[in-house]
């Protein structure tokens, strides 16, 4: 398969733009693509820096440009070169337009305004990363959400995703020689939810996190029996409290994350039902 280069255009920081992109690229296994990057694209002088790489590296052009005069230029040069251009955002923006019955607005980085939003995300963020690993745990009942599992069942990357779309994310460690805090069993308002794995993953991840730290890696951490019952013991006590359990063996850290948004927006349809 021959190497395609992929130049990304955004007006704002290309955050939207990358992550497209990057679902796209996904459905193509074994692509072999050059991204080139061009964040902040506001001026024409800018633009005309920018089209030397791409005619030099020619390939396919995605986009989202608000301002029309830079578009319309973009759209001509690549035509002039003979280069597929896409504006990855008009068919969302049209049919938005049409069942909305408004113009949008043509503003460059409206989606990172520094909102309401904004700030009860980076709220969220600072709340989950004073609140990691059990610690802090009499602020507990501020959280949307508490994670709970055995060492290296991904609640630390699992939570900061949450907190960057704006959950207050606290979570602990289940250790079958020190058990949590007894304020954990009696939460009401966070949604606590259990994550598990299965025991031989759970011993092939800690062997190599041990071997990513210079450290022995067969030590009783990573003893397959004893993970075993680390696992059980976990489990038990999700049950036993009635926590919803998600197995995190064959997910990433995004579709976790999207089971336990599902299970809280489920939770919060429940009680306003009620």
């Amino acid at each position: 398969m021959p190497r395609l280069h992929l130049h990304l255009l955004s007006d704002s920081t290309g955050e939207t733009l990358e992550m497209i992109a990057k679902a796209a690229l996904a459905q193509f296994e074994g692509a072999e693509v050059s991204r080139h990057f061009w964040p902040m694209v506001r001026s024409l002088q800018h633009l005309d820096r920018i089209m030397g790489d791409i005619a030099t590296n020619p390939g396919l052009v995605f986009f989202t440009l608000a301002n029309a005069e830079i578009r319309a230029k973009l759209e001509e040069r690549c035509r002039a070169l003979g280069l597929p251009v896409v504006p990855v955002l008009d068919r969302a923006v049209e049919a938005l337009e049409s069942a909305l019955g408004q113009h949008p607005h043509a503003r460059p980085g409206r989606q990172h305004a520094m909102d309401e939003a904004y700030f009860a995300r980076v709220d969220a963020i600072h709340y989950t990363i004073a609140h990691d690993d059990g610690v802090a745990w009499e602020d507990w009942e501020q959280a949307d959400i508490v994670l709970a599992g055995v060492s290296r069942s991904s609640k630390t990357p699992t939570s900061i995703y949450l907190a960057n779309r704006g959950y207050k994310v606290a979570n602990i460690p289940i250790v079958v020689e020190s058990p949590p805090p007894p304020a954990l069993f009696g939460l009401k308002h966070p949604l606590v939810v259990g994550l598990t794995t299965a025991p031989e993953r759970l011993v092939q991840v800690r062997r190599n996190r041990l071997l990513s730290l210079n450290q022995a890696p067969e030590t009783a951490y990573v003893d397959q029996d004893r993970v075993t019952k680390e696992v059980q013991y976990a489990r038990r006590m999700f049950a036993d409290n009635g926590w919803p359990v998600i197995d995190v063996t064959r997910r990433s850290i995004e579709e976790t994350a999207a089971a336990v948004i599902n299970i809280y927006n489920e939770r919060h349809a429940g009680e306003e039902q009620r």
